[in-house]
Parts: C-alpha cells; sequence; structure tokens
C-alpha cells in the first residue's frame, strides 16, 4: 500500500461514512414523522424513544444497506476524481487498471469485516430493545396463542398440540408419537398438557397405548408427569426474532428446527444467508460502482449518479422479491439471498473487461 493507495482508501471510507450519516439522518427525520402519532397516542417516554428505538435503528439499517452506500460512495467519489483528470494521471504514471482496483479491494475488505461482526453479533444484541419497542408500541407482531404445533421435540418422538396458551404454559388436546424409524411403537394422547420446569411436563386425562408386534397395551390416568426437551418459548418464536440471534445461534436454532420436522425456518435461513450475503455484496458493489464511474463521461458525475440510484433501486427490488419468493416456497432461501449478488456480478463482469480494455 503506497500513498496513493491510502488517499483512495481515505477518500472510499470517507465518503462511505458521511454518506452513511446524511442518509440515516433523513431517513430517521421521515421514520419520526410518520411514527409521531403512534408515539403520541402511546405516550411513549423520549428516553424509550430515543435509547431503545433510534439508537439501534442507526446501525441496524446501516448494516442492512451497507452495500448501497457503498455503491454510491463509490461512484460519487470515483467520479469526482475521473472529473479531476486524477485516474487519468494515475494510469499515465503507470499505474493499471488491475492495480488501481487494490485499494478499492481493500477499503471493500474492512467494511466486509465490518459488516460480518456487526451484522453476526453485535446488532442482534442491540436490536433486542428496538424489536420489543415496535412490539410494545406500533406493530404487535407477539402472540400468546400458538394454535397446531407438531414438531419433533427429539429423534422419534413427534409432539402434536392443538392450541397453547403462554400466560399459564398450558395446552390443549396434545399427543405424543413414538417411533422406531418408521415404526409406532407408542401414543399417548391427553386433554392437556402444561409445563413446570426444567423441561417437565405434565399430563391430564391421558391415554398412552404401546404397541409390540400385533399387541397393545392400554393405559389411562388423570396424571403422568413427562420430560420434553422443548421449552413453552420455542413454540412462539417469530420471525422477526431471527433479527435478534447471533449467527452461531441463529444456525444452531436451524439445525434444531430442522431436526424436529419445524417448517417455520424459511425467514430464518433467508436472514442466515442474507448476513453473509450482504457483506460479499460490498466487492460487486465497489467492482460495478469503479467500472462505471472511473472514465470521464460526458455528463459527468450527475450522469454515472443517476445510473447509480437506478441500479440501487433495482438492488432494493430483487431484494425484496426474492424474500418474498422464499417465503412462499418458490425460490430457496439460500437463492433469495444470493440472487441479487449473482445479477449484480453478472453485470459488472463484463463491465470490468470492457474498462481493462
Amino acid at each position: 500500500m503506497k500513498r496513493l493507495d491510502w488517499y483512495i482508501v481515505k477518500k472510499f471510507l470517507g465518503t462511505f461514512f458521511f454518506s452513511i450519516v446524511l442518509i440515516l439522518s433523513i431517513a430517521i427525520v421521515f421514520d419520526l414523522t410518520e411514527k409521531m402519532d403512534d408515539f403520541f397516542e402511546e405516550q411513549v417516554p423520549l428516553r424509550e424513544i430515543i435509547l431503545d428505538y433510534y439508537i439501534p435503528f442507526i446501525p441496524y439499517y446501516m448494516n442492512m444497506f451497507s452495500s448501497l452506500f457503498i455503491f454510491i460512495s463509490v461512484i460519487y467519489f470515483t467520479s469526482k476524481m475521473a472529473g479531476n483528470s486524477e485516474i487519468i494521471a494515475m494510469h499515465a504514471a503507470g499505474m493499471s487498471y488491475h492495480r488501481l482496483m487494490v485499494p478499492y479491494a481493500f477499503s471493500a475488505t474492512l467494511l466486509f469485516a465490518l459488516s460480518v461482526v456487526l451484522g453476526g453479533w453485535v446488532i442482534p444484541r442491540s436490536s433486542e430493545r428496538m424489536l420489543h419497542f415496535t412490539d410494545k408500541y406500533i406493530e404487535h407482531f407477539t402472540t400468546e396463542n400458538a394454535r397446531n404445533v407438531q414438531l419433533e421435540v427429539e429423534p422419534g418422538t413427534i409432539l402434536y398440540i392443538e392450541s397453547f396458551r403462554k400466560y399459564n404454559n398450558m395446552g390443549y388436546r396434545c399427543s405424543i408419537e413414538q417411533f422406531d424409524g418408521k415404526t409406532l411403537m407408542s401414543r399417548t394422547t391427553a386433554d392437556r398438557i402444561y409445563y413446570d420446569s426444567l423441561e417437565n411436563w405434565h399430563l391430564e386425562n391421558y391415554t398412552e397405548r404401546t404397541f409390540t408386534g400385533m399387541r397393545e397395551s392400554l393405559e389411562c390416568g388423570e396424571r403422568k408427569d413427562i420430560t420434553l426437551p422443548i421449552i413453552p418459548d420455542e413454540l412462539f418464536i417469530t420471525a422477526q426474532q431471527a433479527q435478534q440471534m447471533t449467527t452461531p445461534e441463529l444456525r444452531h436454532y436451524m439445525e434444531r428446527q430442522r431436526q424436529r420436522g419445524s417448517g417455520n425456518v424459511k425467514a430464518f435461513e433467508v436472514e442466515y444467508h442474507k448476513r453473509w450475503a450482504s457483506p460479499l455484496g460490498a466487492f460487486i458493489m465497489t467492482l460495478l460502482g469503479v467500472t462505471m464511474s472511473s472514465r470521464k463521461v460526458r455528463g459527468g458525475m450527475g450522469k454515472n449518479l443517476g445510473i447509480g440510484v437506478i441500479l440501487t433501486a433495482a438492488y432494493i427490488l430483487f431484494s425484496t422479491v426474492s424474500t418474498t419468493f422464499s417465503v412462499n416456497n418458490v425460490m430457496s432461501p439460500f437463492m433469495a439471498a444470493w440472487l441479487p449478488n449473482f445479477v449484480f456480478l453478472a453485470i459488472s463482469i463484463p463491465l470490468y473487461r470492457r474498462a481493462c480494455q
């Protein structure tokens, strides 16, 4: 890294963080204007609005749209350098186009590492307050009742509960089936099931059927204590809560839910893949931004910024549509998270080759 490289790095990072401050300031003003009525109606304390909502709001949305901030920043300062003939001077001094990309790649690597750490560990902890605030005052997305819960709580053990109430940890009309491979070994039904503590559950008015070959034994009773490796909170995890899990916690939760046969993991898988796809998008958007703006063109910076805004809108559209397709089982979570990167990489490669000529 030479002095010229550090010059580009400072331009890159300085423009990036300046654009973040500018755009997020505008976003906060618009968001505050939209939610002002909710704040007054719920009589939300000012301290909670600032500490529990807008302080976590800034890193959350900064990281979510980091690739787009990078794209706009690269187009802005590279177009300015090209307009001032700085890039022409670099080429005249013997710097090839590939060598020009080194400080850009270095800056993108720093932002990639920052995004991974923020999205995987820092933001999930801080966003707990923001989501709790949102659920309490703005949009109530949590529920106290779960219906038609069916999952594999441990290998070979299938639990079904028709309805479960969180406030008293009580479930109604449940069944527990034990399998050995594909063979049903026992089936227990009960009018009620409720949670005690430490994975201890109790059945009321139960009937247990045990199958041994062609024989069947029957046991009935008013109460039976059992142990199930599940707690009531696991029945009420919503897609929004994926944002509160660190990357290792999210991966562990998805693996556990797959083992249980739960189908409510699509949103969690999309969130997991986005935590890698979005940071890696920094490299793709940097490459695309440089190839679009490194040459002096008629119309100057305004033309490049206009094209950048259009491509930014297209990137957001791709992300939104692909996520919707994944939740509706039209597209895999992997493709939903990575499709925008694949599309923009396909655009970037021919542009880069043409710029190198």
